[in-house]
């Protein structure tokens, strides 16, 4: 039997499904059996018999929680209306949002719709948990037999899981994989509401997480070619010279992680001129001289002192990747200069300040005295001076040093903030000194309280343009499954292993690490003052 065919025609990987409503947050203006909407998919109108209808008159309003942030669409079913009608749909993160002016960047979040009777409206693309309706004053009533959005997602399947006796650090794994998953689209994006782009630095927490969690690779792949080809060969990634040498750390994880030599050989010749240009970035006497596009996070973006230090240790970092890769291509020259690079930048250690982020990256790189700045700089005042961003280099650091255990302080109180003022995902930002008097993300304004998403906010994300689910924030999936549940790989592909199972203060911690073999499985207990180890390992794989 033929199918329907269109020439040039690209597929969408992505999954569609109905979700409708689970709450209805409020109603105003007289409107009618809105219990009619939740809990049910509606999606198709009948001409002569219409299941319950919701009657909203000119002037009412309606706004609907669909329990979890999600992207896609919004889908509207109508009944037999005398005429025409016309409905004002707000998107939001946060029921502010639907109540405020939200941001038009990247997506529409705020439109006035004309909607026919017995007919089905779909419009938007983009994050949303709430979504207000407000028919104009001036238009007919809307009957509405369903409201509903549609998901729009990659149908990966979770293999990777961790699971302790630990509630909260639990739920913060789920969140930040679903968090990362959400932003995996057509590409993997920044932002799924606002900054739907591709920024190279911004992807490695999220590469991390999709290795750690799906064991995916194509979409890291056709995301890492993107940038590639989008560059010409006298620019920097994106335009910024950081972000040029997070390209070259993401493509060596992906191949520590996957062991893919046939795409590691597609990078070569971009791989070499990248490099070559980055090692013209190191100074006579061995400190980084990165060019324009200078930037780390937004924190560091007009401290010059703190940005210098964290460079230099994101260079030496990236050195190091390069001739891991470098010697991976028999190319034995270009390894050798990077090594020798790397070894020249650490002989300089710039004072970060007493910036946790530079810190971290002078810990990652390699650069100064690591206990030094973990017991100086990240132990004051812990979950303060970081972001979502590099929240997750700050964690890494910390376990860098062994202080694990302060890393897991930080993800609960942290990361756990969020979900205290109900997030089902992880923000561009966050400050725990906003929470002081604010009310949460799911709760209709609260006279005398902080509203936590539109009154806070910094540098481009501000107010109501903050993004509620950024991938970036993602980082503590593959942090607790790399540094706790402590599976790793040892040579490119998992073909060997290292284990190094760390509890802290956990009695029991167990999990899953995909692997291009099959899965790992490993469960860790804590029996009186002996742990007890069970281990799952593909046959292909070795443990050292």
């Amino acid at each position: 039997m033929k199918r329907i065919a269109y020439a040039d025609a690209v597929a969408d990987d992505r999954v569609h499904r109905f979700v409708p409503p689970v709450r209805v947050v409020r109603e105003q203006g007289n409107v009618t059996d809105s219990a009619a909407l939740v809990g049910s998919v509606h999606a198709q109108s009948f001409l002569h018999f219409n299941p319950r209808e919701c009657h909203l008159p000119p002037g009412s309003e309606l706004i609907l929680d669909f329990g979890v942030e999600l992207n896609g669409m919004l889908t509207i079913n109508t009944g037999r209306m005398g005429d025409l009608s016309r409905v004002r749909v707000t998107f939001g993160e946060s029921v502010s949002e639907t109540l405020g002016v939200p941001t038009q960047d990247h997506a529409i979040h705020q439109e006035t719709l004309s909607v026919p009777k017995l007919g089905q409206t779909t419009f938007g693309e983009t994050a949303f948990r709430f979504v207000r309706l407000e028919v104009p004053a001036d238009a007919p009533e809307l009957l509405l037999i369903g409201v509903s959005a549609i998901a729009l997602y990659r149908d990966w399947e979770y293999r990777g899981a961790f699971e302790s006796d630990d509630a909260r650090l639990n739920r913060i794994w789920e969140v930040a994989a679903y968090t990362v998953h959400l932003n995996c689209q057509q590409y993997i994006y920044d932002g799924v509401k606002r900054d739907r782009l591709v920024w190279m630095g911004d992807l490695y927490p999220e590469v991390r997480t999709i290795l750690a969690v799906f064991g995916e690779s194509g979409l890291i792949e056709k995301s890492l070619d993107f940038v590639r080809d989008s560059t010409p060969d006298n620019e920097w990634m994106n335009g910024l010279s950081s972000y040029s040498c997070w390209w070259v750390i993401c493509q060596y994880d992906l191949f520590l992680y996957r062991g893919d030599y046939a795409f590691l050989r597609e990078q070569k010749g971009t791989l070499a001129k990248l490099l070559a240009r980055l090692l013209a970035c190191v100074g006579p006497d061995g400190s980084e001289a990165l060019s324009n596009g200078r930037f780390l996070d937004w924190s560091t973006a007009s401290d010059e002192k703190s940005k210098h230090a964290g460079l230099q240790g994101l260079l030496a970092w990236t050195f190091d990747c390069g001739a891991a890769l470098a010697q991976e291509l028999n190319d034995s020259r270009l390894a050798l200069r990077c090594r020798v690079a790397a070894a020249k930048l650490r002989t300089v250690a710039p004072d970060c300040g007493g910036n946790k982020i530079a810190a971290a990256m002078q810990i990652l790189g390699g650069i100064g005295d690591a206990a030094r700045l973990n017991a100086e700089v990240m132990r004051s005042r812990p979950d303060r001076g970081i972001s979502t961003f590099y929240g997750y280099f700050v964690l890494l650091a910390r376990a860098a040093t062994g202080d694990v255990a302060g890393a897991l302080d930080v993800i609960r109180n942290y990361w756990g903030g969020m979900l205290d003022f109900g997030a089902t995902t992880f923000w561009e930002d966050f400050d725990l000194d906003w929470t002081r008097n604010a009310f949460g993300i799911d709760q209709l304004p609260v006279p005398g309280k902080d509203d936590i998403h539109g009154d806070f906010g910094k540098y481009c994300y501000q107010g109501l343009r903050h993004s509620l689910c950024h991938g970036w924030s993602g980082g503590p999936a593959a942090f607790l499954t790399e540094k706790v549940l402590g599976i790793c790989p040892a040579a490119p592909g998992f073909t060997r292993v290292r284990i190094e199972p760390c509890l802290d203060s956990l009695s029991r911690v167990e999990g899953v690490q995909p692997t291009p073999f099959g899965d790992i499985e490993l469960s860790v207990r804590r029996v009186g003052n002996h742990i007890r180890r069970t281990l799952k390992l593909p046959k292909e794989i070795r443990e050292v």
